[in-house]
This record gives C-alpha cells, sequence and structure tokens, in this order.
C-alpha cells in the first residue's frame, strides 16, 4: 500500500472510517479518530482530538476534567494496532488486539478537553503474533505520556 516515489516510500494516512474497519473498537472506546504518517512495519501516528463530550470526562473528574492515563496507553496500543493491520496487509483486520504487558509508563503532564493528541507508536520487534511498541503521546509537540507495551493479535 505504499508507492514508491522516486525511491522513497510514501506515508499513508487513515481517517476514522478505515479505521473501524481495521480494528473493532467502537465508541465510546475507540480512542484515536485517525492514523497518519504509517510506515508498515515501522511506524504510525494516531491522531486524538480530545473532546468536553466524551464520556469518561464525566466522572474523571467533573471539576477539572482529565483524560485518564490508561485510556491514553489505550490510544497507543489502538494505534499499534492500526500499523499491524496495514502491516499485515489487512490479513489483521477485525483482529483483537490484547495487552500483555505495559511496562516504564510515565505520564508527564494533563490531557484536557480541547487538546489535540498525537500518538507516536514505533515498532520494537514481533515475533509470530506477538508485538512489542513504543508510544509517545504529544500535546503541542510536548511530550505527555510515553510507555513500552507488547500485545498479541488473536481471532474474533
Amino acid at each position: 500500500m505504499n508507492d514508491q516515489v522516486g525511491g522513497t516510500t510514501r506515508e499513508k494516512s487513515v481517517d476514522i472510517m478505515e479505521v473501524m474497519r481495521m480494528i473493532p473498537h467502537r465508541y465510546p472506546f475507540l480512542m484515536i479518530d485517525r492514523v497518519d504518517h504509517i510506515r508498515p512495519d515501522e511506524s504510525a501516528v494516531g491522531i486524538k482530538n480530545v473532546s468536553i463530550n466524551e464520556p469518561f470526562f464525566e466522572g474523571h473528574f467533573p471539576r477539572k476534567p482529565v483524560m485518564p492515563g490508561v485510556l491514553i496507553i489505550e490510544s497507543m496500543a489502538q494505534t499499534a494496532a492500526v500499523l499491524v493491520v496495514e502491516t499485515l496487509e489487512g490479513e489483521a483486520a477485525g483482529k483483537l488486539v490484547y495487552f500483555m504487558t505495559v511496562d516504564e509508563a510515565r505520564f508527564r503532564r494533563p490531557v484536557v478537553p480541547g487538546d489535540r493528541m498525537e500518538v507516536f507508536v514505533s515498532k520494537v520487534r514481533h515475533r509470530k503474533n506477538v508485538w512489542k511498541f513504543h508510544g509517545q503521546a504529544k500535546v503541542d509537540g510536548a511530550l505527555v505520556a510515553e510507555a513500552k507495551f507488547s500485545a498479541m493479535i488473536m481471532d474474533d
């Protein structure tokens, strides 16, 4: 799905409709709005436009809404899942991705309504159906969270 142009690889982007074709997540648990800069078997950048209408803000926290860190990590996993599907050229579309490990998770500052969060995911390695990644989430270029994680791709 990458086009070779003058010896360089063109990166692919997918919109929300394509994301929903590629991974099984749906509202209220779909944590990415699009994925840009997909480089199969290497990296991708997920985009999450954080809105006050997110259901988790009702309870986290009503007077000072903050996106839960675990959902930031989930946005990394969903971005990684799109990368896997694109790498396997659709072979993994609709399959489930189960977390196996989350290591070295760090949260630097809150993500709040109105933020546009960019989720940078890089493949560290993969063997069979187990994939390892490094993820970083940024808002306005500033690091807000990072983690290393592994996941297993399974049939539904």
